[in-house]
């Protein structure tokens, strides 16, 4: 397993947060990130919090827990499929005291037993086990999941919580897994945290519900918090309060009956963690470090210093390449054709919003970015009126979830959303035209097809035709997180389950070409096998009668398959390595019929193309960093949006 290589930051992180916590005196804060590093912060001044520590995995790091008994140990979890104990003393260097044996997937959630000696890991395996950190012995598998277990807490008086994206709940003791109680919604739950006395369970929805429950499960109180997916929960040190992080990218405020007390909002914010002690609380960010707050006030204690340019999506605007960054800009990059100088391209920066770009699109010469806090914003192009060039943003109003795919089709733009909605938008003014909601899963990615549009979603399909009676092509043995299309006719898709599906569609003249829905028929899939781990992106080249397959990985591999229509059985040993890159890569889009741009989390833009032969290889590559810091105008600074 390669380890991550990014350009190190010395006063933070050089990737989005995915986990915080504190000691629970306050005075340290450890955060986690996808850049494979967990940060230790002096938190003793909460105003100047001082990284003192950086500790290494191999791959991201989902989370990490503080010892309740021995405050200097920490147990970290990651994708690198293992959990390790670090000793952190007050001064001097810290030591790795163990490494839990590898566990057969990534973990996602860790906490300690009240005797910390013993600690439960949980794994998008669906295991949740129990180690004794000491030895590094295994000593139980202490329940299972049916789909990823996402999160686990354990109170005061030893009860497990977990949840997963099954909806499941379970609370039970380790001694006694027969005895478990178990609770199922119809929606994931990605978070859970016991209260501070144990008499309540905290559990997030994704359908933006909190719920708070007695230790046998039944519901004290339901608590709606956002349209889109509440992620996180922290207590108040009194109990008397709570803190939810949502995906709608605020930190939400409740007391104890159910009441609002306050909203926070900062572009800078991704609320996957929240943690909170000693009147503090600490949340994760896109940016390089974390952000701290007054409990009681939610006034910011702290903030980051930097934004991340990582690149979430790729566009083309006439001889530009257009790339959608974390930090809320897209830059524009010249990528005139295959022949152009070797040299840096021309790069301007298009300053879109203070909030993430996850998706990209472009039509008639405007611009349009979907954002993670839910909006779609349009820039440039004709207007209206049809006079000269409209320069200024315009934003849609928040469709309730972040955007992770957009896609033009006929007269409409149609924007894909965490809550798995397909809302067609009017292209000039960006109001809502029609709305539909085919899947049952967040819409990963969209693709014009023939007329129509392909989407793939976490409900493990892919489906085509226009917004409503679309037909599902097929599904995969997990969720599917790329979707694209070649001349009407080919469709490939990219899924966790570590595969590429690809698909020929029946010619428009065949006597079965449409069914009663509009939507042609597959002539011919195959199933490609090249990583070991979630494809993450995908696109095509050539012609559809031997089409090229290019996919990317979280396994830093970008693979190739050439694919024999005649031959389906030949996929299974076909495929090779293309390209390697310093970490997962992020996503692709084709620039013509004989080139693609591929980017990677690392900051790396690969140029891909063909040969005249029909060779695919590396044509030119470019790191992101360099051109934000080339980009003209330059990256303006941050300014924070008023709440």
């Amino acid at each position: 397993m390669r380890a991550i290589d990014l350009r190190p930051d010395p006063t933070g992180h050089a990737a989005p947060i995915t986990h915080v916590t504190f000691r629970d005196d306050g005075k340290r804060l450890a955060s986690c990130s996808y850049d494979g590093t967990v940060l230790i912060w002096d938190t003793t001044e909460p105003a100047r919090p001082v990284p003192l520590t950086r500790l290494r995995h191999r791959r991201l790091v989902n989370a990490a827990a503080w010892n309740p008994t021995e405050p200097a140990l920490l147990a970290t979890a990651s994708a690198d499929k293992t959990v390790a104990v670090w000793r952190i003393p007050e001064h001097g260097q810290h030591r790795l005291v163990t490494v839990l044996a590898r566990h057969t997937d990534d973990i996602n959630s860790v906490a300690w037993m009240p005797d910390g000696r013993r600690l439960i890991c949980v794994s998008e395996d669906g295991r949740a086990t129990m180690w004794d950190t000491p030895t590094g012995a295994f000593l139980a598998e202490i329940g299972t999941h049916a789909a990823h277990c996402m999160m686990v807490s354990v109170s005061c008086d030893g009860l497990v919580a977990t949840v997963g994206e099954d909806g499941m709940v379970t609370v039970g003791e380790p001694a006694r897994p027969a005895h478990a109680v178990i609770r199922h919604y119809a929606s994931s739950v990605e978070g859970c945290a016991w209260s501070h006395s144990g008499t309540m369970l905290a559990v997030a929805r994704d359908d933006g519900v909190v719920n708070l429950l007695t230790p046998q499960l039944d519901c004290l109180r339901t608590v709606t918090v956002s349209t889109s997916a509440a992620r996180a929960v922290a207590w108040a040190d009194d109990d008397s309060s709570f803190v939810v992080g949502a995906y709608d990218g605020s930190l939400h405020h409740f007391d104890i009956t159910g009441e609002p007390v306050r909203q926070v909002r900062d572009a800078r914010l991704w609320p996957r963690s929240v943690t909170a002690a000693r009147g503090m609380i600490a949340a994760g960010s896109f940016w390089n470090g974390p952000h701290l707050l007054d409990f009681a006030t939610g006034a910011e204690l702290a903030a980051p210093e930097r934004p991340g340019h990582g690149a979430n999506a790729l566009a083309v605007l006439g001889d530009e390449l257009l790339i959608g960054c974390d930090s809320g800009v897209v830059l524009a990059v010249g990528v005139s054709g295959p022949e152009a100088p070797v040299g840096p391209p021309p790069v301007r920066v298009l300053e879109m919003s203070d909030s993430p770009v996850l998706s990209l699109a472009v039509r008639d010469g405007a611009v349009f970015a979907g954002t993670y806090s839910g909006h779609v914003i349009r820039r440039g192009g004709a207007p209206s009126q049809g006079e000269g060039l409209l320069e200024d943003l315009s934003f849609s109003e928040g469709l309730g979830a972040p955007v992770p795919s957009l896609c033009p089709v006929g007269d409409h733009l149609v924007a894909g959303t965490y809550n798995g909605e397909l809302i067609a938008l009017d292209p000039v003014t960006l109001d809502e035209v029609d709305r539909g909601r085919p899947h049952g899963g967040s819409v990963k990615s969209l693709s014009a097809f023939d007329g129509g549009f392909l989407s793939a979603a976490t409900d493990r399909t892919v489906d085509a035709g226009p917004l409503h009676d679309r037909v599902t092509l097929w599904q995969h043995g997990n969720l599917v997180n790329a979707v694209a299309g070649l001349r009407g006719q080919v469709v490939a898709s990219a899924s966790r389950d570590h595969t590429v599906k690809v698909g020929l569609l029946a010619p428009t003249d065949h006597p079965l070409a449409h069914t009663k829905q509009g939507s042609r028929r597959m002539k011919e899939t195959q199933t490609l096998l090249g990583p070991d781990e979630s494809v993450k992106c995908v696109s095509l080249l050539g012609d559809p009668d031997a089409p090229v397959v290019l996919a990317g990985s979280y396994d830093f591999g970008l693979y190739a398959w050439d694919v024999d229509w005649a031959d389906g059985a030949a996929t299974l040993g076909s495929g090779r390595l293309l390209a390697e890159f310093r970490q997962g890569l992020s996503c692709m889009v084709q620039l013509d019929d004989r080139r693609v741009a591929v980017a990677g989390w690392d900051g790396r833009l690969l140029i891909v193309g063909q040969d005249g032969d029909g060779t695919v290889r590396a044509l030119r590559s470019w790191e992101v960093g360099d051109l934000v810091e080339r980009a003209d105008p330059p990256v303006r600074e941050y300014e924070r949006v008023a709440n």
